[in-house]
Formats: structure tokens, C-alpha cells, sequence
């Protein structure tokens, strides 16, 4: 006769079965806390970048959790909308470290981590497949060395990229062959933004040293410096002297920081108008005859190029570190200004005037 085995009591306690009370009660807390991590994470979010895809008709966002929320923005804005549209329709995790930085050609979109720049086809991505196509890391001076990539720019007569960050250099990228061909060495602290002027092409770059630098990419060489916060009427010593924005616009730029947010003519070197803004600013853009700025707090700001704040409108998120303008010809209906900050939500305003609704990780 073969023994019989019986069931420990302390067993089944230990180990319940699939259908039991005691592993109902263990999904349902499972779930329960998963709710409050992420209900903690949306609250600590900060959404550093965003990026409108090729077709014009979706938008991607990276936080601080490394994370990539796309959005479906004719969704969002179709009469027939609801709550859900405004959600994601895919979050993938990019990278272990926030997303500082994000741009678009036709087909890929790249991201900027810590130390990395990442590909990731569109096509695959709206398929929900979320794998990357490749990672590369510029050539940094020690192994040791992980600097924070803050910014990336496109060259297209180049079909090149430009990564700047951490360690003071701007590293280009040559598409075709995914090699890295030039490091333009000057600043001689974080780089925190960059600006392209297409017709020359010749690349601005603004840093925590408190310069604007003008780089000939033909010459692979520096050819302008505006120490900003050495001019009386831009310094403001108490908010420091770094540059956390710029904008080009042929002859005419527009920087800010700790210094005021000034309008100058770059050839010669010389501030045109000062905007009456206390606050530092983290974003500016040109928009057809207007200046378009965001920052310590909540508000998209509207300047007259002759310096008078022609509007102020308000956002969700008590600080705005990114606008996005989209303009893709082949999505009309979703011509939109995008604004992202210190918050788990994307703005967005149909028109100048007003902010239509929210878009939410």
C-alpha cells in the first residue's frame, strides 16, 4: 500500500492555490501598491523633453524616469475625444537615467540619457515595438566619465547630429555611419542648449559658464563668444550667469538664463531689446512675429520683438522647462503648441490664447 500524503495545513497558509481567498487578497495588495508607486512617481514627474513625430500626428514625451509616453494628438483633439485619448497610447523605458533630450527625423526618433544617445524607428514604435535600433556614447575623456547629454540638434545639409551636455564639448554624429566625426572643444562648463542656423550652417551653444558660442561647422571652429552676463543691462548676479535657452533667427538671437531673456543682433554682438522677465527662463522659440518664452513658473509668455509682454497664459505645471511648436504640413488639424515642465502632464494649446486640455503620463 502506497503511503498516503496529506496536505500540511502551514503549507497551504504559506503557499495559497490560484483560486484561494488568501491569493486574491495578494493580487488585490499587489495591485494596491502598485497604484501608489505610480500615483508617487506621477506626482515627483518632471517631463524634460518632447517631440512631435514625422506625420505630425503624435507626440513623445521623456521624464525623469527615463520613460517615453507617446501620444496620439488627433485623438486628443478629435470632437469625439474622451479622458482615454489624452492618456498614452504606448510608454516604453529608454533609458536607466531622465530623458534630457529628444528630435525627429522622417523615420527615427533619438533620445539623450546619461551619457547615450539612442535610436528608435517610428514605424516601430507605433507598432508598439519598442526595441532600439542602436545606442551610442560619445568618446569621453576617462570610461569614469557619465555627463548628462542636455541637448541634441539636427544638421540636415550635414545628416549629422550634435550631442552637448556634462562635459563641456559638442560632439558630432554622422548619421550615415553612426560614427562620431569632430568634438568642438570652448566651454568650459555644462552645455545646456543648442540652436542651428541653417543657411551658413553654423551651430550657438549656450552654458553654465555664462557664454553664447558661435561654431562654424565647415571649419570645425569657434568664431564668436558673448560672455552675456558681462553686459550691465543683462546680468542679474543673484539668479547666476548661466544660459538655459536660445533661439536663432538668421542675424538675430535670443538667449536667457540666469541673465535677462535679451533679443541681440549677432553680428555685432550687441543686445537690441531686454525682456521685463524676473524669472529665468528655460525655453524660447521665434513664432512668426513673436518670441515665445516659458520657466520658472506656470506661464507660456508672448513677447513683441520690441520687448512688450503682449500675453501671458497659463499652464498646469508650476514650471515649464519645454515648448514644442507643431508645424507638420501633413497634419493641419493638429497645428499645436505643446508645453511640459515640472509635472506628470503635457499642455496644450490649439491656438496663442488659451490651454485647450492636458496630456498625462
Amino acid at each position: 500500500m502506497e503511503p498516503v500524503t496529506q496536505a500540511c495545513p502551514l503549507d497551504q497558509e504559506l503557499n495559497p492555490g490560484p483560486f484561494s481567498p488568501q491569493a486574491d487578497a495578494l493580487t488585490t495588495e499587489h495591485t494596491g501598491r502598485m497604484e501608489v508607486f505610480q500615483a508617487l512617481q506621477r506626482l515627483h514627474m518632471t517631463i524634460f523633453s518632447q517631440c512631435f513625430s514625422p506625420c505630425g500626428k503624435f507626440l513623445a514625451a521623456g521624464n525623469n524616469y527615463g520613460q517615453i509616453a507617446i501620444f496620439s494628438l488627433s485623438a486628443a483633439l478629435s470632437s469625439e475625444a474622451k479622458e482615454e485619448s489624452k492618456k498614452p497610447i504606448v510608454t516604453f523605458q529608454a533609458h536607466d537615467g531622465p530623458v534630457y533630450s529628444m528630435v525627429s527625423t522622417d523615420r527615427h526618433l533619438f533620445s539623450a540619457g546619461d551619457g547615450e544617445v539612442k535610436a528608435w524607428l517610428w514605424a516601430e514604435i507605433l507598432k508598439k515595438g519598442c526595441k532600439e535600433l542602436w545606442c551610442r556614447q560619445p568618446p569621453y575623456r576617462t570610461s569614469l566619465e557619465v555627463p548628462e547629454i542636455n541637448a541634441l540638434l539636427l544638421v540636415p545639409k550635414e545628416n549629422s547630429l550634435i550631442l552637448a551636455g556634462g562635459d563641456c564639448q559638442l560632439h558630432t554624429m554622422d548619421l550615415e555611419t553612426g560614427t562620431f566625426t569632430r568634438a568642438l572643444r570652448g566651454h568650459t562648463d555644462y552645455i545646456h542648449c543648442l540652436a542651428l542656423r541653417d543657411r551658413n550652417p553654423e551651430v550657438l551653444s549656450g552654458g553654465e559658464d555664462g557664454t553664447v558660442r558661435l561654431w562654424d561647422l565647415r571649419m570645425a571652429k569657434e568664431v564668436q563668444t558673448i560672455e552675456v552676463y558681462k553686459h550691465e543691462e543683462c546680468s542679474r548676479p543673484h539668479n547666476g550667469r548661466w544660459i538655459g535657452c536660445l533661439a536663432t533667427d538668421s542675424d538675430w538671437m535670443v538667449c536667457g538664463g540666469g541673465p535677462a531673456l535679451t533679443l541681440w543682433h549677432l553680428r555685432s554682438s550687441t543686445p537690441t531689446t531686454i525682456f521685463p522677465m524676473w524669472a529665468p527662463q528655460k525655453h524660447v522659440t521665434f513664432y512668426q512675429d513673436l518670441i515665445l518664452s516659458a520657466g520658472q513658473g506656470p506661464c507660456v509668455n508672448q513677447w513683441q520683438l520690441s520687448g512688450e509682454l503682449k500675453a501671458q497664459v497659463p499652464g498646469s505645471s508650476p514650471g515649464l522647462l519645454s515648448l514644442s511648436l507643431n508645424q507638420q504640413p501633413a497634419a493641419p488639424e493638429c497645428k499645436v503648441l505643446t508645453a511640459a515642465g515640472n509635472s506628470c502632464r503635457v499642455d496644450v494649446f490649439t491656438n496663442l490664447g488659451y490651454r485647450a486640455f492636458s496630456l498625462s503620463f
